[in-house]
Order: structure tokens, then sequence, then C-alpha cells
């Protein structure tokens, strides 16, 4: 499903326009992604836990050289499933 389908199914199950659809998926998004900027969490109880992990610095390899690389350390997103998301899918 991409995001225009599940524009059109939140729509539908919602009875809205797909406009205001589109609004609230853009404005849950943008609400989302500027918490785990400031990396706080983002807990919707029974889907899941969005949230922000730091990976270290390290040292990898350029694939055609084989020539050391320094690969900086990064804050990554990262998601984990609630248990009824878990049930739901394995249901």
């Amino acid at each position: 499903m991409n995001k225009s389908e599940l524009i059109d199914a939140v729509a539908g199950s919602a009875d809205i326009s797909k406009a205001e659809a589109g609004r609230v998926l853009d404005a849950m998004i943008d609400t989302i992604t500027d918490s785990l900027k400031k990396e706080d969490p983002v807990v919707l109880v029974g889907f899941g836990t969005f949230a922000t992990k730091h990976r270290a610095a390290r040292t990898g390899r350029n694939p055609q050289t084989g020539a050391p690389i320094q690969i900086k350390a990064a804050k990554v997103p990262s998601f984990k499933a609630g248990k009824a998301l878990k049930d739901a899918v394995n249901s």
C-alpha cells in the first residue's frame, strides 16, 4: 500500500474527503518526525512505538576498492510493534 492508497482507505473508513485524509496523514507524519528530531518517543498503545536510536561511529570498507572508510555516528528512527498489532498480523 502506498501513500495515496492509504489516504483513500482512511477517507473511506472515516467518511471524510480525500483532501482531509491527506492533510491528517501529513500532519501525523510531521508530528512524529518533529518528535523524533527531539528524541522524544511516540507511543501509540496497541500499535507500537516510534523512537530514535543512536548508531555509533564505525569503520567500514569501500566495496569497490576494499579500502577502509570511517562511517560517522548517526541517529536513526526505529519502530517497535505493539502486542495488539503483532496479534492482528499473526491471526
